[in-house]
């Protein structure tokens, strides 16, 4: 349990670790690449442990030096048997982009996650798979893992996936294309939701030398017959983690600024930055950085359907805005952790917030005398960061199983607390 004492902030400056998207997809590429490659500032959580656990498995060599920097041996494309199941917690993440992975190897391969996990669909990406003879069940029937993967057929081909609940199956099916044979042609028949996600895959593919071209938002191709080539790489911070930093800007009025963020980064959370400007706050873009801080901050209607992850983030500034801020377009949060849409509404409810919820939005009406209360996380990161925002405004905030950052930021309540 951690108790969040209400506190006047000071101005300061944050240094997030490495991006946990950009983590994923780079240690993924450096696995599927031949020969060797290094990568510094990656991501040191819970979720990359499970990624790189299963890399292992699948016969990636991994070493880590004092320094942090990865050295990763990769398998040239072809992964190595593992006959037990590969476990990956509730890592949605890691359960996608490796299942494609997967279906590159000559023999089975289940995954299989923890209870939440095991309601998190994945039945499109199968589907998906099945379209290009790779053979991709689930072992329940539900379209849930723990799925088996049975690889051997590396000719590739055309298919259709519905991308409306997670850009991560594409994600996935974009990095295991390159090296089949006659590479994927891959249609959706609408727009996949958080789309900078996929131009981040394919950045860092890029960086690989590895080509991937969006035709138009429902058509991707990725020529077949190519090799992930080696090399060293820095993963830059986080923008999600970012995110509730500028949130305590925000709200309190004073200057925080995430240290070593461009603002031409591919990471779609960087969109949050302009959201907060329309709110009413000020922010700053210098060499070092990027700084926010709020002052009589309004409410505004957004959709952010591409940047799912820092939804809770707004809701929990919304709180101290003038008005009722709508947040539109977010279905798919309903099957991330927990359904987060559902449990930031009730969350804010004990705290005496006019919060509102419907299939696909959230709203919350900012409500300037807000009460203290426990927080429960439901195991999910993203609502214990979220939250804490508010402790440090409004008296007697307690967070609930606060350890469950370590899926994403584990050193969050230290730098939080220097604050």
């Amino acid at each position: 349990m951690k108790s969040i004492n209400k506190r006047i902030l000071s101005h300061g400056t944050v240094t997030i670790p490495g991006s946990k998207s950009i983590s994923h997809r780079m240690m993924i590429c450096a696995a599927l690449a031949h020969g060797r490659s290094t990568v510094k500032n990656l991501l040191d959580s819970e979720d990359l442990s499970l990624t790189r656990s299963a890399l292992i498995h699948m016969g990636a060599a991994m070493d880590l030096a004092p320094d942090g920097t990865v050295t990763v041996q990769g398998v040239n494309g072809v992964p190595s048997p593992h006959g037990e199941p590969i476990y990956l917690g509730n890592s949605g993440t890691s359960m996608r982009l490796l299942a494609g992975i997967a279906a590159l190897g000559q023999t089975p391969y289940v995954l299989t996650g923890d209870q939440r996990m095991q309601q998190r669909p994945m039945g499109d990406l199968l589907a998906a798979l099945e379209m290009i003879d790779v053979r991709a069940v689930s072992e329940k029937g539900n379209g849930c893992p723990p799925v088996r993967i049975q690889g051997g057929n590396r000719t590739g081909g055309s298919m259709t996936i519905d991308c409306s609940q997670s850009s991560q199956y594409l994600s996935s099916l974009l990095m295991m294309g390159a090296v089949l044979e006659q590479g994927v042609c891959i249609s959706l028949p609408t727009p996949a939701v958080s789309a900078p996600y996929i131009d981040l895959t394919m950045d860092i593919m890029a960086k690989f030398n590895v080509k991937a071209r969006r035709v138009d938002e429902m058509l991707y191709e990725v020529p077949g017959g190519q090799s992930y080539v080696p090399g060293e790489f820095v993963v830059e911070p986080d923008l999600s983690n970012a995110s509730y930093f500028w949130a305590m800007g925000a709200v309190s009025g004073k200057k925080i600024s995430v240290a070593h963020i461009n603002q031409s980064s591919l990471q779609g959370d960087i969109r949050l930055l302009d959201i907060l400007e329309q709110m009413g706050c000020e922010v700053i873009y210098d060499a070092h950085g990027i700084t926010v801080s709020g002052k009589d901050l309004c409410a505004v209607e957004v959709d952010m359907a591409d940047i799912p992850d820092v939804v809770p983030t707004l809701a929990v500034v919304a709180c101290f805005a003038k008005g009722t801020t709508k947040i539109n377009n977010i279905s798919h949060l309903r099957q991330k952790e927990c359904d987060r849409i559902s449990v930031v509404v009730s969350q804010l409810k004990k705290m005496g917030v006019d919060a509102r919820e419907g299939d696909d939005w959230l709203s919350v009406t900012g409500t300037p005398s807000m009460k203290g209360g426990l927080i429960e996380t439901f195991n999910d990161h993203r609502i214990a960061m979220a939250f804490s925002v508010i402790g440090l405004m409004v008296e007697g905030v307690l967070i609930e199983n606060e350890g469950c950052v370590a899926k994403s930021f584990p050193g969050f309540w230290e730098i939080f607390d220097q604050l």
